[in-house]
Formats: C-alpha cells, sequence, structure tokens
C-alpha cells in the first residue's frame, strides 16, 4: 500500500449534508478518509488520461 499522511480538510457544505457527513464520521471514522482518497484517485486518472488524449494524434486508419 501507500506511505500515507494525515492533512486537515475544510469544507462548506449545505446543513443537511454537513449533518449526514457528520453522522457517517461518527458512525466510521476512516469511511471519510477512504472516500476523499477514492475520488481524488479517480480525478488524477481521469486527469492523466485526459492530458494523454490531448497530447497523442488519430491513429491512421487509410494504410494506403
Amino acid at each position: 500500500m501507500w506511505e500515507t499522511r494525515a492533512v486537515e480538510l475544510r469544507v462548506r457544505l449545505p446543513r443537511p449534508v454537513a449533518a449526514e457527513v457528520e453522522e457517517v464520521q461518527r458512525r466510521d471514522p476512516d469511511l471519510l478518509s477512504r472516500l476523499v482518497m477514492y475520488a481524488v484517485t479517480r480525478r488524477t486518472i481521469y486527469d492523466q488520461l485526459s492530458a494523454g488524449e490531448a497530447g497523442s494524434t488519430p491513429a491512421e486508419t487509410d494504410e494506403s
């Protein structure tokens, strides 16, 4: 697995959503950490794939 370190995030959420997040954090403190890691990992993969597509050229379909 990866070496990890703690970071502190502060986000502004609508009150009902914030209440749900607090409840989830109370029930399963590690869940939010896993969700953030999942989301950041997906975003990183998307960014890398998008950058790769932007730099590539379309394949030649007619070789004659």
